[in-house]
């Protein structure tokens, strides 16, 4: 008698180090064009189009590359264990927040220079839709979706590709680095250290937190969950100094 077995499930080969070097040398050329004209070329309103379109370009070397959604963090069958581990990051970052805020001595960290006297529609304008589109999304979606799979992490934790993209998210915070000391308490901590030296602080604190924020994304199998986490940090600090600022 004879017995039909089935077929074997056919998994997508592994994308091979010839395709991924070209296309992440093409992503990190991409991501530096992108910080440059982001923080030296475009005026404000232009900067979360520049998030958008740097992020289409990334997502298109990906593909063309052979990499497929899940190795992005983007793949539809994680997204609830993502939106549910997200949305606990998010409360953590909250809780965070809200500590620093009960305690005096604190507070401090909440007065932030770089944001200015912004009115309430500013604010919308910076923590809705400049910091969503122009940081967290390219961000996340660069630093913990593209550069480490195309870096060889794919789904798996790798040390190596995971330090790699946060060394590379240190050095895009170059730039951003250098109006750092407008900060009160990185002023009042760093601020008889030279210029170049809080940078480079900075840019290692940047990589450390993006280790933190892969390992965010690895949690929650996909991209919402460090995207939530981020947003909290960023939009959600941005509101909290704009009030303490408010306040005084």
């Amino acid at each position: 008698m004879n017995t039909v077995t089935a077929p074997a499930p056919a998994f997508p080969p592994q994308v091979s180090l010839r395709q991924r070097v070209p296309a992440a040398l093409a992503a990190v050329l991409v991501l530096a064009a992108a910080t440059t004209l982001a923080n030296r070329v475009l005026p404000g309103w232009a900067y979360p189009v520049c998030g958008v379109v740097t992020v289409a370009a990334l997502i298109t070397l990906a593909r063309l590359s052979g990499l497929r959604w899940s190795a992005l963090g983007l793949a539809r069958r994680h997204l609830r264990r993502s939106t549910v581990v997200g949305l606990i990051g998010l409360g953590l970052v909250g809780l965070g927040f809200g500590i620093a805020l009960a305690v005096p001595s604190l507070r401090v960290l909440f007065q932030d220079g770089r944001i200015g006297s912004p009115g309430f529609g500013q604010l919308l304008w910076l923590a809705a839709i400049r910091i969503p589109l122009g940081t967290v999304l390219v961000e996340e979606v660069a630093f913990r979706g593209v550069l480490p799979a195309l870096l060889g992490a794919g789904e798996r934790w790798r040390w190596a590709p995971v330090l790699g993209a946060a060394g590379l998210f240190g050095l895009w915070h170059l730039l951003p680095s250098l109006a750092l000391v407008r900060n009160a308490a990185v002023h009042a901590t760093f601020g008889g250290l030279p210029l170049a030296v809080v940078s480079v602080l900075a840019m290692v604190a940047a990589a450390g937190a993006g280790v933190f924020l892969h390992w965010w994304r690895h949690t929650g199998r996909g991209l919402l969950t460090p995207m939530l986490v981020h947003l909290a940090t960023n939009s959600g600090g941005l509101v909290i100094a704009w009030w303490a600022l408010a306040l005084r």
